[in-house]
Protein backbone atom coordinates (compact mmCIF):
# COMPACT_ATOMS: atom_id res chain seq x y z
CA UNK A 1 0.00 0.00 0.00
CA UNK A 2 1.42 3.32 -1.11
CA UNK A 3 -0.05 6.73 -0.13
CA UNK A 4 1.50 9.77 -1.18
CA UNK A 5 1.30 12.88 0.90
CA UNK A 6 -0.93 14.74 -1.69
CA UNK A 7 -2.40 11.71 -3.22
CA UNK A 8 -3.77 11.55 0.58
CA UNK A 9 -4.71 15.14 0.95
CA UNK A 10 -6.74 15.05 -2.35
CA UNK A 11 -8.13 12.70 0.58
CA UNK A 12 -10.66 6.95 3.66
CA UNK A 13 -18.80 -5.72 -1.16
CA UNK A 14 -21.26 -5.34 1.62
CA UNK A 15 -20.05 -4.66 5.43
CA UNK A 16 -19.55 -7.92 6.16
CA UNK A 17 -15.58 -7.12 5.13
CA UNK A 18 -15.57 -4.56 8.29
CA UNK A 19 -15.32 -6.12 11.80
CA UNK A 20 -18.91 -5.76 13.47
CA UNK A 21 -17.03 -4.26 16.39
CA UNK A 22 -16.01 -0.94 14.41
CA UNK A 23 -19.45 0.07 13.28
CA UNK A 24 -20.94 -0.63 16.42
CA UNK A 25 -18.89 1.94 17.54
CA UNK A 26 -20.55 5.47 18.18
CA UNK A 27 -18.82 8.87 17.58
CA UNK A 28 -21.04 9.74 20.84
CA UNK A 29 -17.86 7.91 23.06
CA UNK A 30 -14.28 9.24 23.36
CA UNK A 31 -13.08 11.22 20.37
CA UNK A 32 -11.01 8.95 19.63
CA UNK A 33 -14.01 6.58 18.62
CA UNK A 34 -14.33 7.61 15.39
CA UNK A 35 -10.94 7.27 14.55
CA UNK A 36 -10.63 3.74 15.49
CA UNK A 37 -13.32 2.99 13.25
CA UNK A 38 -12.08 4.49 10.48
CA UNK A 39 -8.87 2.54 10.88
CA UNK A 40 -10.31 -0.61 11.34
CA UNK A 41 -12.62 0.16 7.96
CA UNK A 42 -9.27 1.02 6.31
CA UNK A 43 -7.34 -1.75 7.21
CA UNK A 44 -10.38 -4.44 6.24
CA UNK A 45 -10.98 -2.70 2.99
CA UNK A 46 -6.90 -3.21 2.37
CA UNK A 47 -6.80 -7.17 2.84
CA UNK A 48 -9.70 -7.24 1.18
CA UNK A 49 -7.66 -5.82 -1.71
CA UNK A 50 -8.35 -6.94 -5.03
CA UNK A 51 -9.91 -10.11 -4.35
CA UNK A 52 -13.13 -7.65 -4.53
CA UNK A 53 -13.81 -4.81 -6.65
CA UNK A 54 -13.87 -1.26 -6.51
CA UNK A 55 -17.43 -0.73 -6.34
CA UNK A 56 -17.64 -3.34 -3.06
CA UNK A 57 -14.57 -1.77 -1.29
CA UNK A 58 -16.41 1.67 -2.03
CA UNK A 59 -19.82 0.22 -0.42
CA UNK A 60 -17.79 -1.58 2.32
CA UNK A 61 -16.46 1.84 3.17
CA UNK A 62 -19.21 4.14 2.73
CA UNK A 63 -20.90 3.88 6.07
CA UNK A 64 -18.29 4.32 8.12
CA UNK A 65 -16.78 7.30 6.17
CA UNK A 66 -20.58 8.64 6.70
CA UNK A 67 -20.29 7.67 10.43
CA UNK A 68 -16.99 8.94 11.29
CA UNK A 69 -16.71 12.48 8.91
CA UNK A 70 -18.70 15.54 9.47
CA UNK A 71 -18.58 16.15 6.07
CA UNK A 72 -21.52 18.30 5.29
CA UNK A 73 -19.43 21.19 7.84
CA UNK A 74 -15.74 20.06 6.19
CA UNK A 75 -17.37 21.03 2.57
CA UNK A 76 -19.07 24.32 3.78
CA UNK A 77 -15.88 24.89 4.91
CA UNK A 78 -13.90 24.07 1.73
CA UNK A 79 -15.56 25.68 -0.31
CA UNK A 80 -15.64 28.79 1.43
CA UNK A 81 -17.59 32.11 1.61
CA UNK A 82 -19.17 30.83 -1.76
CA UNK A 83 -21.15 28.18 -0.51
CA UNK A 84 -24.25 30.63 0.92
CA UNK A 85 -24.00 32.13 -2.43
CA UNK A 86 -24.94 28.68 -4.76
CA UNK A 87 -28.21 27.54 -5.41
CA UNK A 88 -29.59 24.51 -3.28
CA UNK A 89 -29.62 22.25 -6.31
CA UNK A 90 -25.76 22.66 -6.92
CA UNK A 91 -25.30 22.51 -3.21
CA UNK A 92 -26.76 19.34 -2.82
CA UNK A 93 -25.43 17.65 -5.75
CA UNK A 94 -21.70 19.01 -4.28
CA UNK A 95 -22.24 16.98 -1.16
CA UNK A 96 -22.80 14.00 -3.51
CA UNK A 97 -20.33 14.21 -5.45
CA UNK A 98 -17.82 15.11 -2.15
CA UNK A 99 -18.50 12.15 -0.50
CA UNK A 100 -18.17 9.99 -3.18
CA UNK A 101 -14.68 11.85 -3.92
CA UNK A 102 -13.27 11.29 -0.29
CA UNK A 103 -14.51 7.47 -0.30
CA UNK A 104 -13.37 6.53 -3.43
CA UNK A 105 -10.01 8.40 -2.52
CA UNK A 106 -9.56 5.85 0.44
CA UNK A 107 -10.90 3.29 -2.00
CA UNK A 108 -7.85 4.16 -4.43
CA UNK A 109 -5.16 4.56 -1.81
CA UNK A 110 -6.12 2.10 0.63
CA UNK A 111 -6.10 -0.98 -1.95
CA UNK A 112 -3.66 -4.00 -0.77
CA UNK A 113 -2.16 -5.17 2.50
CA UNK A 114 1.16 -5.72 3.57
CA UNK A 115 1.67 -5.59 7.39
CA UNK A 116 0.23 -2.63 8.46
CA UNK A 117 -0.59 -1.49 11.83
CA UNK A 118 -2.47 0.86 12.62
CA UNK A 119 -2.06 2.54 16.12
CA UNK A 120 -3.54 5.76 18.26
CA UNK A 121 -2.71 7.67 20.82
CA UNK A 122 -4.90 7.66 24.18
CA UNK A 123 -3.82 11.33 24.38
CA UNK A 124 -5.74 13.98 22.71
CA UNK A 125 -4.97 18.19 22.75
CA UNK A 126 -7.24 20.49 22.73
CA UNK A 127 -7.49 22.96 20.09
CA UNK A 128 -10.29 25.49 20.78
CA UNK A 129 -13.82 23.43 21.02
CA UNK A 130 -11.98 20.75 18.98
CA UNK A 131 -9.90 17.63 20.27
CA UNK A 132 -6.85 16.29 18.31
CA UNK A 133 -6.34 12.62 18.16
CA UNK A 134 -2.92 11.53 16.72
CA UNK A 135 -2.90 8.68 14.80
CA UNK A 136 -0.25 6.48 12.77
CA UNK A 137 0.02 3.78 10.00
CA UNK A 138 3.27 1.62 10.54
CA UNK A 139 4.35 -0.59 7.58
CA UNK A 140 6.10 -4.01 8.03
CA UNK A 141 9.82 -1.71 6.39
CA UNK A 142 9.27 0.20 9.79
CA UNK A 143 8.07 3.50 7.68
CA UNK A 144 5.37 5.43 9.45
CA UNK A 145 2.75 7.77 8.50
CA UNK A 146 1.34 10.49 10.95
CA UNK A 147 -2.08 11.68 10.38
CA UNK A 148 -3.32 13.64 13.42
CA UNK A 149 -7.81 14.34 13.01
CA UNK A 150 -9.45 17.01 14.15
CA UNK A 151 -12.44 16.27 16.25
CA UNK A 152 -15.76 18.20 16.79
CA UNK A 153 -18.81 17.67 18.21
CA UNK A 154 -22.15 17.89 17.09
CA UNK A 155 -25.94 16.86 17.83
CA UNK A 156 -24.14 13.22 16.83
CA UNK A 157 -21.30 13.38 18.92
CA UNK A 158 -17.77 13.38 17.59
CA UNK A 159 -16.63 14.05 14.30
CA UNK A 160 -13.24 14.02 11.91
CA UNK A 161 -13.69 17.70 11.13
CA UNK A 162 -10.31 18.26 9.43
CA UNK A 163 -6.85 15.83 8.52
CA UNK A 164 -3.21 17.22 9.55
CA UNK A 165 -0.50 15.20 8.13
CA UNK A 166 2.40 14.88 9.54
CA UNK A 167 0.53 16.81 12.56
CA UNK A 168 0.61 20.57 10.46
CA UNK A 169 -0.52 19.93 6.93
CA UNK A 170 -4.78 20.46 6.90
CA UNK A 171 -6.66 18.69 4.17
CA UNK A 172 -9.54 21.64 4.97
CA UNK A 173 -7.07 24.19 3.75
CA UNK A 174 -5.65 22.20 0.64
CA UNK A 175 -8.89 21.58 -0.36
CA UNK A 176 -10.28 25.19 0.43
CA UNK A 177 -6.97 26.59 -1.68
CA UNK A 178 -7.76 23.92 -4.57
CA UNK A 179 -11.64 24.72 -4.65
CA UNK A 180 -11.32 28.73 -4.86
CA UNK A 181 -10.19 28.50 -8.75
CA UNK A 182 -13.05 26.13 -9.66
CA UNK A 183 -15.41 28.25 -7.72
CA UNK A 184 -17.51 32.01 -9.17
CA UNK A 185 -19.98 33.53 -7.44
CA UNK A 186 -23.14 31.48 -7.40
CA UNK A 187 -22.17 28.49 -9.77
CA UNK A 188 -20.19 25.41 -8.62
CA UNK A 189 -20.67 23.77 -11.96
CA UNK A 190 -16.63 23.46 -12.55
CA UNK A 191 -15.82 22.04 -9.27
CA UNK A 192 -18.29 19.77 -9.08
CA UNK A 193 -17.61 18.44 -12.95
CA UNK A 194 -13.71 18.45 -11.44
CA UNK A 195 -15.18 16.23 -9.01
CA UNK A 196 -16.80 13.75 -10.86
CA UNK A 197 -13.96 13.19 -13.42
CA UNK A 198 -11.88 12.68 -9.85
CA UNK A 199 -14.15 9.87 -8.84
CA UNK A 200 -14.09 8.80 -12.36
CA UNK A 201 -10.77 8.29 -12.63
CA UNK A 202 -9.86 6.92 -8.90
CA UNK A 203 -12.96 3.99 -9.57
CA UNK A 204 -11.59 3.69 -12.97
CA UNK A 205 -15.05 4.38 -14.16
CA UNK A 206 -16.56 1.86 -11.43
CA UNK A 207 -17.97 4.76 -9.72
CA UNK A 208 -20.39 7.13 -11.38
CA UNK A 209 -21.78 10.30 -9.34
Amino acid sequence: MLVSRRIFLAAACSTALVPPAALAQTAAGAPTAPVSTLNAGLIAVMKAGDQTSFLERFQTLAPIVDQVFDLSRILRVSVGSYWSGLPVAQQEKLQAVFRSFIIATYVANFHSYSGEVSSISPQTRSVGAEQVVTSSLAKSSGDSLRIDYVMGQNAMGWKIQDILLDGTISRVAVQRSDFASLLSDGNATQLIASLEQKVSTLSAGAISS
